[in-house]
């Protein structure tokens, strides 16, 4: 595979291994790294030699989601021209670069959901946002005993996307998911796996051995079975709107970013106060 700068892609055997690797960033997705990360994902999601995939990331931090530094300061122009290509406007808002992120994001969700082997989060640090959205898509989530999650959207201002809101419903049933959401608990490694978002928590110093020996242990599987077994399980759950509720989620936020209590959040983000959030009604 191509060299690529803050995502990296190992094999163990028939585990393969994707670790986003950008933790001066928070393990946060730019432009290039969202494009990494699908093109990796893709990959190993298509590889027959691969039969489990490992997701983490660097340095104590698992994901942070889409890099706010980078959306504040404009994105990339030179490919942001695929969006409307020889009909470029005078950007307003913020929602074009969003897009730019979360289309590689989105795509490599719905790979994941597809892929006829199994794929394990492990999340090491914080998942929030849409490092929480990315953990929650995949089959297995363990986590180590220092990991915590948070939704973490409306601290800025902006509704989900990276599939939080079709998975907690399905995860939590709808009256828990609302709690999460609107209430934005960050939740501890045990408190997550309390409320049924995690499967199981490692101590911090053994916790990358456990999380590889599972998903060896799912490597041994036999994969047409595994393979169908998800499949069946994905059709039970609904996994066929997947796609469609993406779009949505794409299209909310992206609506939400070019409007005043975005600007306002991030704003406040980057000076570390308190948003003043204002009704739009």
């Amino acid at each position: 595979m191509t060299e690529m700068k803050h995502i990296r892609v190992e094999r163990r055997g028939p585990v393969g291994i994707l670790t986003i690797a950008r933790r001066e960033r928070l393990n946060s997705l730019d432009v290039e790294t969202a494009q990494d990360f699908r093109k990796a994902g893709l990959r190993l999601a298509r590889d027959k030699e691969v039969r489990s995939v490992l997701i983490r990331g660097e340095g104590g931090v698992f994901c942070s989601g889409a890099d706010l530094k980078y959306i504040r300061d404009g994105g990339d122009d030179s490919d942001l021209g695929y969006l409307q290509p020889g009909t470029r406007k005078p950007r307003e808002g913020y929602g074009e670069i969003f897009k730019q992120i979360l289309e590689y994001i989105h795509s490599t969700i719905s790979e994941i959901r597809r892929a006829p082997k199994p794929f394990i989060a492990a999340v090491d640090g914080p998942a929030a946002a849409g490092g929480f959205g990315i953990a929650m898509s995949c089959d297995l989530v363990v986590a180590s005993e220092r990991a915590w999650f948070e939704w973490a959207y409306f601290k800025t201002g902006l509704t989900g996307a990276e599939s939080s809101t079709f998975f907690l419903p399905r995860l939590l049933g709808l009256r828990k998911a609302l709690e999460l959401v609107l209430l934005n608990p960050r939740l501890s490694a045990r408190e997550a796996l309390e409320w049924g978002l995690i499967n199981r928590v490692f101590p911090e110093d053994s916790f990358d051995e456990k999380a590889l020996k599972i998903a060896a242990q799912l490597a041994e599987a036999p994969t047409s079975a595994v393979g169908a077994a998800k499949n069946l399980l994905n059709q039970a759950a609904g996994m066929d709107r997947l796609d469609v509720h993406l779009d949505a989620e794409l299209t909310e936020l992206a609506r939400i970013a070019d409007g005043p209590n975005f600007a306002e959040g991030i704003a406040a983000f980057f000076e570390k106060r308190a948003p003043r959030f204002e009704s739009e009604v």
